[in-house]
């Protein structure tokens, strides 16, 4: 078993799209709409692993709290390869004004990371 992908509500679709694109090495797959329940998505792949969902409707706030969605994923880690190029992509996001929420550094647990926030403020750790 693996987990296949990973999805995230969004205000700003196209913006967070083009932050992933930006920062993480990823692809994208052209814009999937749904004109019936005003459905938007892309999927963002990696060159192997899990792809990340990026999903949008214009009535987002409402539909999230009929289905009372408070509690969930906390973060999620995207690994970058090695400590230097925690380091580096770390300073790059915050270089471009996005904010670093921790500072790289080895865990408890053995992790070398970083914690960034995406422009909606999703955490991802940034890990070797």
């Amino acid at each position: 078993m693996k987990i296949e992908h990973i999805a995230i509500w969004v205000s700003d679709l196209e913006k967070m799209k083009d932050f992933y694109l930006n920062f993480f090495e990823v692809s994208t797959n052209e814009k999937y709409y749904n004109p019936k329940k005003k459905f938007s998505s892309y999927f963002l792949s990696f060159k192997k692993g899990t792809r990340i969902e990026l999903m949008h409707r214009p009535d987002i706030s409402e539909f999230i709290e009929k289905i009372d969605s408070k509690l969930g994923l906390a973060h999620f880690a995207i690994s970058v390869g090695s400590k230097e190029k925690v380091d580096t992509l770390t300073e790059l996001i915050r270089s471009e004004g996005h904010t670093v929420i921790g500072e790289p550094r080895t865990t408890g647990d053995g992790y070398y990371e970083s914690v960034i926030a995406d422009p909606e403020g999703n955490l991802i750790e940034i890990t070797e």
